[in-house]
């Protein structure tokens, strides 16, 4: 079993592709070697590519601003970097029948917050396209999963939130999810078989959300 993930240096992305390792190879992604807000980047990528059992769609996330202060040359750089980029791959790289389709998110995507709007903005978009494509990749039997995460123990949360003790008495759990949590829930999909779970978003939040539907 083949899988791609993205950006997996490090943070969720390595978590996950360290648990689909013990499936096979995995071909892995640094911002270094593919920036996916660099499109010429993405095309060479992506042609070097065989078709694969799994695909993990992630990238890393913009600064905490609020819309006033986001410039125009950002609002084009998440735009290529987390709706562009994922549209372009999943227009040309193939993922064989009965595989998975993962997009990582974010619990934004339900609960924005004022100042993540590039990131609001971007990945509310594109789970919109994953949603609408879910039905097509469900004619060859590709689940296609988004999992939106909360508050996970990574380098990006403490750049959003700085002192993560102090943070963490805001949570229900009051604590951060771990990535080894995730990535355990991403494994357990697949080595389990799970197909009929498929074109839905799971808030992978300990609760933080206060959405019901």
């Amino acid at each position: 079993m083949k899988s791609i993930v993205l950006a997996s240096s490090k943070g969720i992305g390595k978590g996950i592709a360290d648990e689909l390792e013990k499936f096979g190879d995995v071909i892995r992604t640094s911002s270094k070697e593919l920036d996916t807000s660099d499109i010429n980047q993405v095309h060479k990528f992506v042609d070097k590519q065989e078709p694969t059992d799994i695909l993990v769609l992630n990238t890393g996330g913009p600064p905490a601003k609020d819309f006033w202060s986001i410039t125009e040359e950002e609002w084009i750089k998440y735009f290529n970097q987390m709706f562009l980029s994922f549209v372009y791959i999943l227009r040309n790289l193939k993922v064989n029948d009965n595989g998975y389709i993962f997009l990582i998110s974010s619990h934004q995507i339900t609960e924005p917050n004022e100042n993540m709007s590039l990131s609001v903005a971007y990945r509310t978009a594109f789970s919109s396209v994953f949603k609408i494509l879910s039905k097509s990749y469900a004619k060859n039997q590709i689940s296609c999963i988004n999992i939106a995460p909360g508050p996970i123990g990574t380098d990006r949360l403490i750049n959003l939130v700085g002192d993560v003790n102090e943070f963490e008495k805001s949570l229900p759990m009051d604590r951060v999810g771990k990535v080894k949590e995730l990535a355990l829930f991403v494994k357990a999909i697949v080595e389990n078989e799970i197909k009929y779970l498929t074109g839905v978003t799971i808030n992978f939040d300990g609760g933080l959300s206060n959405y019901v539907f």
